[in-house]
């Protein structure tokens, strides 16, 4: 939408019809009469109720429709690809670690071309280069090329999350900021979710094959829609790719102590989340529940939670600031992995809830932190918190499967309240330190 200036007649503005030019002696009784300026808002960022905010929430909802749909595909089909290829879970887990792990290693440079060719231009060159691959990997024909075409595909969906952490950063007004990403990451709950249920109960009743070509065709209509709908970027300007540049913006961040218990905090949450998601489909086809593909695929149904607890997000925050909103979440993901230890598929079901709810709301919170703490290199900050992330997906996915393979459930659960604990231990040591800079401040204070 273009932008308008405020104080300028309607005939300066594109969209306006032009008007007859007043006489002279209407518009100025006198030669000397003074001019009066109305001051000019300069800031073009999307604001709440604009149409450039739902066009640029909407096209971003999409974009993360599209990126978990493809990055999460396999997952619900783990058990079947185990029975087709006679695979054990953790080898079968490598098709959804590959892909986290590419995206991981990639998200850093591949967000960088993002400064020189703009923001628009690399999440469009992301999300259709994935949707390419997703429809030649329905005909892999064994693990070790579905494993290196999943890679591939985390590599071309690098372009997405961390590019679009930035764009939403530079266009949308921080009154809209929490919102429009609370959004965002509701698109990427929805993704996962969908993706999951469709390839999982295609699965059931045609093969894994045609899950991941039905999962493949909905990521092209969200790429289509993605692309249409996005607005063209106001405050993008572009410069050069300068790798020293980025090595010193990267290394001050990384020295930065705030934004590094940020992305250890993104690591651990997606590290349960991994780790639970990865294994509860073997758990649920096998005894005592013995239910069939399909039906174990429907519990991803659960991931609905995340896209309310993504929206609710900043209003708790709001209400119990970040830290208190990240005990919050730790403390419901805990909660919800001790849930799911009886052998009951109700009590399993509603610790999931759990965990989802937990997860997601932890990770709103550390996101948006890394968008409001990094002054400068955002994209990088941005693309740093999402290699901690997807590192803790393939962590947690790897993690989870060889304790199942050892212990069972209670061996994954065991994995996922580690993270929880370590989560937790990082939060009091932010607290304590913040209650120690306030006491410093007041003891100063008082001194002068």
């Amino acid at each position: 939408m273009p932008a308008v200036t405020r104080g300028a007649s309607d005939e300066q503005q594109p969209g306006f019809p032009t008007l007859p030019a007043a006489p002279a002696a209407a518009s100025a009784p006198d030669s000397a009469a003074a001019s009066v300026t109305t001051p000019v808002d300069t800031d073009t960022r999307h604001r709440p109720g604009s149409r450039g905010l739902r066009r640029t929430q909407l096209a971003l909802f999409g974009a993360g429709l599209a990126t978990f749909l493809l990055l999460y595909s396999t997952q619900a089909l783990l058990p079947a690809l185990s029975a087709s290829l006679r695979l054990t879970p953790a080898q079968a887990s490598l098709t959804v670690s590959a892909a986290a792990i590419g995206l991981a290693l990639a998200v850093l440079p591949v967000s960088a071309l993002s400064e020189k060719f703009g923001r628009t231009a690399v999440m469009t060159a992301s999300v259709f280069a994935a949707v390419a691959l997703a429809l030649v990997i329905p005909f892999a024909p064994d693990l070790t090329v579905l494993t290196a075409l999943r890679a591939l595909q985390g590599v071309a969906l690098a372009g997405l999350p961390a590019t679009a952490m930035a764009y939403l950063a530079e266009e949308v007004h921080p009154s809209a900021l929490a919102s429009a990403m609370g959004l965002y990451v509701a698109g990427n709950s929805i993704g996962g979710m969908s993706g999951r249920l469709v390839s999982g109960i295609v699965a059931g009743s045609f093969g894994w094959r045609w899950g991941l070509a039905s999962v493949a065709v909905l990521s092209l209509l969200c790429a289509i829609a993605f692309r249409a709908l996005i607005p063209r970027a106001r405050n993008f300007r572009p410069g050069p790719i300068n790798p020293r540049a980025l090595l010193r913006t990267v290394g001050a961040q990384l020295r930065n102590p705030l934004l590094d218990r940020l992305f250890v905090l993104g690591l651990l949450f997606m590290t349960v989340f991994g780790a639970v998601y990865t294994v509860m489909g073997y758990r649920l086809v096998a005894a005592p529940f013995d239910l069939s593909q399909g039906l174990a695929s429907s519990i991803f149904a659960v991931y609905v939670v995340g896209t309310f607890a993504s929206a609710l997000s900043a209003r708790v925050t709001g209400r119990f600031g970040r830290r208190g909103t990240l005990y919050l979440a730790i403390g419901t993901t805990a909660a919800g992995l001790l849930l799911t230890l009886p052998d009951s598929l109700g009590t399993a079901l509603l610790g999931l809830v759990l965990i989802t709810a937990g997860f997601f709301t932890g990770h709103c919170v550390a996101s948006a932190s890394v968008g409001r703490t990094a002054t400068h290199g955002r994209a990088q900050a941005s693309a740093l918190y999402l290699a901690a992330y997807y590192l803790g997906n393939s962590l947690g996915g790897t993690l989870g499967a060889d304790a199942y393979h050892a212990d069972g459930w209670n061996g994954t659960v065991l994995v996922g309240l580690a993270a929880m604990a370590a989560a937790a231990a990082i939060t009091l040591y932010a607290t304590a330190r913040a209650r120690g800079g306030a006491r410093r401040g007041r003891v100063l204070a008082t001194a002068r």
